[in-house]
């Protein structure tokens, strides 16, 4: 693409992509390969040097992911990007670079229960730890912060809750303590909000979300904003100092702001081999093309659902912060004018109980664990998604034992809405 400022639409469809040189294809093919045939023995040498950028072995680059990575970039406003398996993957591909044993990141107590789970276990045995902390709190992020905090994390629009972040402002404790920013954007994606513009570092995705938007593929990736000073300091050696395994290259020295993605592929990809196969990048790249269609819809859809159920007797609350009811509302329009999101929770006055029989009682809604599909999806995420974390990490994520989470589809509304009701006659009889 040219510098000409290209519009969304324009770019989900075109960014990345060219005509194929060898066949004239339009649309991105599919390179199913493994490995790709070196020019000569010098070529391959430069390429495993990192002397010249190209395709080595499909764990690293493949040219469908990478058309990918440049459109995902693009959209979000960075300079690179690494897309990877899943966007569990993509949380550890954006902490590897910037951790050690020893290391902590502050993380919002408003996560997904999978993401509270990864970082309060998981990751710990690779010696990192996570403080969780209120993400609207300010001083408690700083106060928590020590000279091993490496991470600030949170979600744009939190699932399942709906919390909406003031990315600016924990962007700003983010340089006051001079670490990155990283926000998982998946919720909201970038036709929502652009968490670069607010002072981001990083963000990432689930690309199985609604970047795909089909409910075929999993995927994720980490998107570099290429403003981060990663040799300020030296909180980064694997970006500032002497890499061992490339006789000394120093990543942000050679680099500059393609530093992190460089390092994502080569040392990321090459040891810890969670990567996005050239199928579900293809899959992927389709999804895009339609975005903001469906993310308009997605949304317009999800105001009026949350409307009705506002209104409905049985319902105790609703979360979507689409409503003029929520306390995240006004930050909502501030930071995300197109909408906030097509996911939320809504709390049944009759308990825990009556939840279970509602997801057993619909009918066009789809009872599953994912969320950003073009059809509308519905759990119980007490029971399912966040029965891993304690009753306190529930409440604090917005996964109470009478909530139930709705993500809300490109369907007729009506038809959504009606759903829903008879689905809540037969809970509540």
């Amino acid at each position: 693409m040219t510098d000409h400022p290209y519009g969304f639409d324009t770019l989900q469809v075109h960014a990345g992509s060219r005509p194929d040189p060898t066949t004239g294809a339009r649309q991105t093919p599919i390179y199913q390969t493994t490995a790709f045939v070196f020019r000569d023995a010098e070529h391959a040498a430069r390429l495993f040097n990192l002397q010249e950028v190209g395709y080595i072995y499909s764990r690293l680059t493949n040219p469908t992911v990478s058309v990918l990575q440049e459109r995902i970039a693009t959209l979000e406003g960075g300079v690179g990007a690494v897309c990877c398996s899943s966007g569990h993957a993509a949380q550890i591909m954006a902490l590897f670079p910037l951790m050690r044993p020893g290391d902590n990141i502050l993380a919002s107590n408003r996560l997904y229960g999978g993401t509270v789970q990864q970082f309060s276990n998981t990751i710990q045995r690779f010696g990192w730890s996570a403080e969780f902390v209120d993400i609207d709190d300010l001083t408690a992020i700083e106060d928590l912060a020590d000279d091993n905090t490496k991470a600030i994390f949170c979600e744009s629009i939190a699932n399942p809750g709906g919390h909406v972040t003031d990315i600016p402002a924990v962007a700003k404790v983010a340089q006051t303590l001079g670490v990155p920013l990283i926000v998982d954007n998946t919720s909201a994606t970038p036709w929502l909000c652009r968490p670069f513009e607010m002072g981001a570092d990083l963000v990432v995705h689930s690309t199985t979300k609604y970047l795909s938007g089909n409910g075929t593929v999993t995927g994720g990736a980490v998107v570099d904003s290429g403003r981060f000073d990663w040799s300020a300091g030296g909180k980064y050696p694997s970006l500032s100092e002497p890499e061992p395994a490339y006789h000394g290259l120093k990543f942000h020295e050679t680099f500059g702001p393609m530093a992190f993605t460089f390092f994502g592929i080569a040392i990321g990809l090459r040891d810890l081999g969670m990567t996005m196969a050239p199928q579900t990048a293809f899959q992927t790249l389709l999804g895009i093309e339609t975005l903001s269609l469906r993310m308009e819809r997605h949304v317009a859809n999800a105001r009026k659902v949350a409307e009705w159920l506002e209104r409905d007797e049985r319902v105790e609350s609703v979360t979507y912060a689409g409503l003029p009811s929520s306390p995240y509302h006004e930050r909502a329009q501030r930071l995300y004018p197109r909408g906030a999101g097509a996911l939320f929770t809504f709390a049944l006055k009759a308990g825990y109980d009556a939840c279970v029989k509602l997801v057993d009682s619909v009918e066009l809604f789809s009872h599953v664990a994912n969320l950003g599909d073009t059809r509308s999806l519905i759990i119980h995420s007490a029971s399912t998604t966040h029965r891993q974390l304690t009753p306190e990490q529930q409440e604090k994520a917005g996964a109470v034992p009478n909530m139930v989470r709705l993500s809300i589809g490109i369907e007729d509304a009506e038809d959504l809405i009606r759903d829903l009701d008879q689905a809540l006659a037969s809970a509540t009889a």
